[in-house]
């Protein structure tokens, strides 16, 4: 009977070991699935979810506040995250949070880190989906790496072969660096370049102090531009400049017929006219006449059409036509 009943008592005892056992793995298991506490679902949209797998935490702020349900394959491209999260969190998870993938420590599980997003947004509501963003994983992180060590090492060795080829004296860098003659000519150019910008200031400076200098107030130039009398004065000059070319021209005209008329004539004057000497002299004397008429004409030409003197010029030909029209 002793050994019986001791038999018994052990196994009530583990019996009622298992049982606890049993009451604290469901605990901690249904903790871990929050099956003991009111939740709601939301999702987020991924390109790679690194490893990710269901059970693993939920995270906002740092702080476990769910887990995840499920991993669905929408497309080639796209995975779709389920999350049950607590609902003592939907108060303070809104619609621009934006939700991440990462580590729990340095090699730790997978677990989705949800961010606050600006604070202005709605909050959140159960079966919304809200952004995400897909980190550089490990492997893309090797890979690239890899990629930038040989592009490294193909740069490498084309930076000895051009530095060998410099050292070789090959090329216009290598010329430089080992043909001092070439050095040398090239400092010399530098320096002419230097001392003709000097020289380029200095005339700068020289014209914009001559310029600084010119009285534009009493000066011909600003009396011109700037005094209405001296502006009519000027203009009454050339109005009889002009009269007294047009008087010129009929004189001569005049003169060369009497000059005609005294050549077939006869007399004391045809015997002028028959004097080559004087009748040379005076033919110079007629031709350097009709020159200094011409210039004077090309002068009253040029000042028609100088800015200072072209609008008045202008105003006699308006007054012209203005009486022509009213003789007509």
């Amino acid at each position: 009977m002793r050994k019986t009943y001791q038999q018994k008592l052990r196994l009530g005892l583990l019996v009622i070991f298992s049982l606890l056992l049993f009451v604290v793995a469901v605990y901690f298991i249904g903790n871990r699935q929050n099956m003991f506490v009111k939740t709601f679902s939301i999702s987020a949209n991924f390109n790679n979810v690194n490893g990710l797998m269901k059970g693993n935490n939920v995270r906002y702020s740092g702080i476990n506040i769910g887990t995840v349900k499920d991993i669905v394959m929408i497309n080639d491209s796209t995975i779709n995250v389920l999350m049950v999260i607590e609902d003592k969190m939907v108060t303070h998870i809104r619609k621009d949070a934006i939700a991440t993938i990462g580590t729990d420590g340095l090699v730790g599980n997978m677990i989705v880190n949800i961010v606050p997003g600006k604070g202005d947004a709605e909050l959140i509501a159960s079966g919304d989906t809200i952004e995400s963003y897909t980190k550089i994983g490990t492997g893309e992180m090797l890979s690239t790496l890899n990629v930038t060590n040989e592009n490294a090492a193909l740069l490498t060795a084309k930076l000895l072969n051009i530095a060998d080829a410099m050292a070789d004296s090959k090329g216009t860098f290598g010329m430089l660096i080992n043909d001092t003659l070439v050095a040398q000519n090239l400092k010399q150019t530098v320096n002419q370049l230097r001392i003709m910008s000097i020289e380029a200031n200095k005339s700068m400076k020289s014209l914009n102090a001559i310029i600084n200098e010119i009285n534009f107030n009493e000066s011909v130039a600003g009396v011109l531009l700037n005094d209405s009398l001296e502006g009519q004065k000027v203009r009454g000059m050339l109005a009889n400049l002009e009269d007294s070319s047009i008087e010129i021209k009929s004189v001569i005209n005049n003169l060369n017929e009497t000059i005609t008329q005294f050549k077939n004539g006869k007399g004391a004057v045809d015997y002028l006219f028959n004097d080559e000497d004087f009748v040379k002299d005076l033919e110079q004397s007629m031709k350097n006449i009709n020159e200094g008429t011409d210039k004077f004409n090309q002068n009253m030409e040029a000042l028609k059409h100088n800015f200072l003197t072209r609008h008045y010029f202008k105003k006699l030909e308006r007054e012209e036509k203005k009486k022509a029209q009213k003789n007509d």
